[in-house]
């Protein structure tokens, strides 16, 4: 089988690239370190010398934190710095899905691959199965980076999209998709805002770029409008004036990212905005009067901007925003009561008799809604328990993964409760996919699927339940 045509859910004796690179237990860090720099390499198994069997890992990030930062002594034996302790090896037939899993899960870069009698046959890392899933993701990239003009970035946006579309037909996962998407998407919008920089006069202030919502979260599909911001130290100055200056900017990025296929926001969350053209001040005020509010729109504008990450420009202006928020907001209890509140109003689509529930669409009827009553849920969740937790994670995923490892899920299998997210997740673009009419993206019509989608989107549903059951008992609800 050619690189090429690997897939997913090929197994990894078929993926492995290239021979691995070992030393034995007695080998001394120096030796390790210099077959580690001939062979360019930034890892190297350690191998028992009779079995073949792999029994530990040396990494350049070992050479930092256990050699460099403490002994500095190259003569020891490599097997008194290795990483052996929980050591994730998968046999060879094991399917390259099952590999990017373990590793998303674990939080760690590789994994070793042993045959049937546990004898080494190589490494895999997240590099080489990013690689896969790309396929031009890379080329895309670097076309990016090259863009001279809105031209060239109106082209890579739409080689993305093409890039998306035949990923999903190949059978990509959600969670790697949908963080791939992101990412280029990220590439073009700061490219974007290097070129446009350059048409303007801006003040010699510290300021960046911000993403809300879905982009905040890495979370992207293939139908997604503009939610940004723009936040800048005013220091003693006038931020009046500041702003007034930075709002034609922040609009001709904002027109230009729609030039690029992301439509500008119906409900005006850009940076075009003045109220979301702000300074660090005025941002902290902002959020200030969200944590002390228990109206709607307080809530609502929890939901888009509590996701924010920076992209762009002076990032510590955003983390100093959100050490702040980690730091108050759990004190807001009230405020989390009723996020939490608001949020489990709306229910899964299940039934007790039937397997699915509908809305009342007129437009559409007898659909699931995969966002609203869906996605929405997972993420609304992971939001309020993680912001109580100090968890600082965007992500959905990540939150709830960080949630789990602090004990915060109670003895719920988070592993299931995040594929339940993303078997939604993976519906929501399916049907992005097939170009359904405007207004049916994120719906789905239950009797159009198989019955193993059937299931497994019903037990989806049961996930988001789980989930809100644990906001129901952490608020009293």
């Amino acid at each position: 089988m050619t690189q090429a045509r690997l897939t997913l859910h090929s197994q990894l004796a078929a993926f492995v690239r290239r021979k691995p690179i070992t030393v034995t237990p007695d080998a001394t860090l120096r030796e390790a370190v210099q077959t580690m720099s001939e062979n360019r390499i930034g890892s190297i198994i350690v191998v028992e010398p009779e079995s073949g069997r792999p029994i530990g890992i040396f990494t350049l990030r070992d050479l930092l934190h256990k050699v460099a930062a403490k002994s500095c002594d190259l003569d020891q034996m490599v097997m008194s710095v290795m990483s052996g302790t929980g050591l994730l090896m998968l046999n060879w037939r094991s399917t390259i899905y099952q590999a990017a899993l373990v590793m998303a899960r674990n939080g760690v870069h590789h994994v070793i691959v042993v045959d049937a009698s546990e004898k080494l046959v190589g490494i895999v890392s997240q590099e080489d199965i990013y690689e896969l899933q790309s396929g031009g993701g890379k080329a895309i990239s670097g076309a990016i980076r090259t863009a001279r003009d809105m031209d060239g970035l109106i082209a890579a946006a739409e080689d993305v999209r093409r890039l998306a579309e035949r990923m999903l037909a190949e059978g990509g996962a959600a969670e790697p998709l949908t963080e791939l998407i992101s990412s280029l998407n990220d590439h073009l919008t700061v490219r974007i805002i290097e070129l446009t920089q350059h048409d303007f006069a801006l003040p010699k202030v510290h300021w960046c770029w911000l993403s809300f919502g879905s982009e905040g979260r890495y979370e992207q599909t293939l139908s997604t409008d503009q939610d940004n911001g723009l936040m800048f130290d005013a220091g003693g100055g006038d931020a009046e004036a500041l702003r007034a200056v930075l709002l034609p900017f922040a609009r001709t990025v904002n027109e230009r990212l729609a030039a690029c296929g992301f439509p500008l926001c119906k409900g005006n969350v850009m940076a075009s905005n003045p109220e979301l053209c702000l300074s660090k001040d005025e941002w902290r005020q902002k959020f200030v009067s969200w944590l002390h509010s228990n109206n709607p729109q307080a809530l609502l504008n929890a939901t888009i901007y509590f996701d924010f990450r920076a992209l762009y420009g002076a990032e510590d202006l955003a983390e100093e925003l959100r050490q702040w928020l980690l730091a108050n907001i759990p004190a807001a209890t009230l405020f989390l009561r009723f996020m939490a509140g608001n949020a489990v109003q709306v229910e899964p689509p299940i039934g007790m008799i039937r397997d699915f529930v509908f809305d009342k669409n007129e437009q559409f009827p007898h659909t699931l809604d995969l966002k609203t009553f869906g996605a929405r849920l997972f993420v609304d969740a992971a939001r309020i328990l993680s912001l109580a937790n100090g968890v600082g994670a965007t992500g959905t995923a990540e939150r709830l993964r960080a949630l789990a490892e602090r004990g915060k899920l109670g003895g719920e299998d988070v592993g299931a409760i995040v594929d339940g997210f993303f078997v939604i997740q993976q519906m929501r673009l399916r049907q992005q996919q097939a170009g359904t009419p405007e207004g049916m993206a994120n719906r789905v019509n239950p009797d159009n699927l198989n019955e193993f989608d059937r299931l497994i989107l019903k037990e989806a549903f049961k996930q988001a339940r789980k989930l809100q059951g644990r906001l129901k008992m952490e608020y009293r609800l």
